[in-house]
């Protein structure tokens, strides 16, 4: 008899569910007795042990479905150590949690906070297997998260439809994508989705080159510019700043978000109207496409052969097409960038894509 711990930690996403049914589905077929725990909440749910009992009919009829079905929540990895506001110590009753309920092992799903508090659990002695979860790609030790590919479908779509509305009026439209720290998911759907300007975290951006490009595009007879605007893009000058200067100016701006202060810079420049769209969580919800279905139901079959095999302290990941096992200590605490050298980056400009650079 196995008893496994379930928990999804940090922002949602698309195939949370798919990874969680893959993970079961493969203990259940193999014959393994196993009894589920699923902790609410993410790890607020295992510090404050709220959970439920779950049942392989809990896992039916959801690799369709968005979201996740244990609920999450984000608990900071830089105050993990720090008492809440009654004085619980959050590590030690999270180990309370897992020895009361006599787990075997605690499955984890999240993204880079998330994988930070799964090595230090399992470097407390908990039996702890991760999942890669983010619609960013920026996990560290993975070539793949799943969550990814649907938000890219998600955002290349918005551009899609941006495209026939900023032709119809000859506007310069920005279509601004999550990616805070990182540019992967506004790079591939601004690619896949015809942008002529991509701006990302990784390649700081001169808004005179951004308007050179556009002048360009209208000497070449183009009647609109599409600008895909990574959440977390910035200006060469921004990018000097030390980052406490840097949090200080976005504490007092005036711009709701970088794409709001770059569309008002390029009308004073340029004279022409500049319309913002921001898709937000919508890249984050819905159904995952066929891609994420799969991908997550891998990972989670191989999270579960590591269950039975009794091998801990490692996140299925994905490297070279393959599905590997990298250990929490290479993961946590580390971020995969866009490198702007990357041979994605010089094809963008050879198809005439500007990175504002």
């Amino acid at each position: 008899m196995k008893r496994i711990g379930l928990l999804t930690s940090g922002g949602d996403c698309q195939a949370l569910n798919a990874a969680m049914r893959g993970v079961v589905k493969s203990l259940v077929n193999s014959g393994e007795q196993v009894e589920l725990f699923g902790f609410l909440d993410g790890y607020k749910g295992l510090i404050y042990g709220e959970y439920r009992m779950l049942d392989i009919s809990d896992f039916s009829g959801i690799l369709t479905r968005g979201g996740t079905i244990l609920g999450t929540s984000r608990v900071p990895f830089k105050t993990i150590r720090e008492p809440d506001e009654n004085g619980k110590d959050k590590v030690e009753a999270m180990k309370h949690s897992y020895y009361k309920l006599r787990l075997d092992c605690l499955v984890i799903l999240g993204g880079n906070g998330t994988h930070k508090t799964a090595n230090l659990l399992s470097e407390e002695g908990l039996n702890v297997v991760t999942l890669p979860k983010t619609i960013d790609n920026d996990l560290w030790g993975t070539d793949m998260t799943f969550g990814f590919q649907s938000a890219v479908d998600i955002a290349t779509q918005t551009i899609d439809y941006i495209h026939t509305t900023a032709d119809s009026h000859g506007r310069i439209f920005i279509v601004e994508i999550m990616g805070h720290k990182v540019g992967f998911l506004p790079l591939n759907a601004g690619m896949a989705g015809g942008a002529d300007i991509i701006l990302i975290p990784e390649i700081p951006y001169d808004i005179d080159k951004i308007v050179d490009a556009i002048e360009l595009r209208k000497q070449r007879g183009a009647k609109f510019t599409i600008i895909v605007v990574a959440e977390g893009a910035i200006s060469k000058k921004d990018a000097k700043l030390s980052k406490k200067e840097y949090k200080e100016k976005l504490a007092n701006t005036k711009y709701p978000s970088v794409s709001y202060e770059i569309a008002e810079k390029i009308e004073k420049k340029t004279g022409k109207e500049v319309r913002v769209t921001v898709p937000g969580h919508i890249q984050r919800g819905g159904a995952p496409d066929s891609y994420d279905r799969v991908f997550a139901s891998r990972l989670g079959a191989e999270a579960g052969k590591l269950i039975l095999k009794g091998e801990y302290g490692f996140m299925v990941g994905y490297k070279n097409r393959e599905i590997v096992k990298v250990p929490l200590a290479d993961v946590a605490g580390k971020l995969k960038m866009l490198d702007p050298d990357a041979a994605i980056i010089k094809e963008a400009k050879m198809l005439g894509i500007s990175f504002g650079d």
